[in-house]
């Protein structure tokens, strides 16, 4: 009697229309169950850039691309971003396969073309699952999640931007590098 009930009890959930993709969320569109797995398939497509990263390979990444264009940096914070005279370096470290990455590194990258300022470079870090790199060049910063915007100034570190922005990435920028 208890096993009927037990299976009773878990078959809504067993039997629910929710699949993991890639490990970023669940695809409401198959009806697997949810405790099914990604299709091997849809795991080899998924491609994971590690290492030191620049704005071409990213601008490779589905939708990238897209969501630099759809991003518009708001004009105070931006005009005052062009006025930064102090040299300032920004670490992005961020991972290809994370849904907060392609949301605010596009953001960033948008912000940081348009306010073209050549006081403000930027170094992309790309890591795995794991939050690490086969070159080890993320093992020099300490982080726990991503996307992590580190802001350093005169060799030390002003600020971070941490998995999504307070006001917008272009009013949270300005705010760690004028403070």
């Amino acid at each position: 009697m208890r096993a009927i009930a037990l299976v009773a009890l878990l078959a809504p959930i067993w039997f629910s229309p929710a699949q993991a993709n890639s490990g970023c969320g669940f695809d409401q569109d198959n009806s697997g169950g949810l405790f099914a797995t990604c299709d091997q398939d849809d795991e080899k497509k998924e491609v994971i850039l590690t290492g030191a990263l620049d704005l071409a390979g990213l601008a490779q990444q589905p939708h990238f691309s897209d969501n630099v264009a759809a991003y518009t940096p708001a004009a105070a914070p931006l005009a005052a971003l062009q006025q930064i005279t102090t040299p300032t370096e920004i670490v992005v470290i961020l991972g290809t396969w994370c849904p907060d990455c392609h949301r605010e590194t596009p953001r960033l990258v948008k912000v940081l073309a348009e306010a073209n300022n050549p006081n403000i470079s930027v170094k992309y870090i790309g890591v795995d699952r794991n939050k690490s790199d086969e070159q080890g060049l993320s093992a020099n910063y300490e982080f726990t999640r991503i996307p992590t915007f580190i802001i350093n100034q005169n060799g030390a570190e002003v600020g971070r931007i941490i998995e999504s922005t307070k006001v917008s990435t272009e009013q949270d920028l300005l705010d760690i590098i004028t403070n």
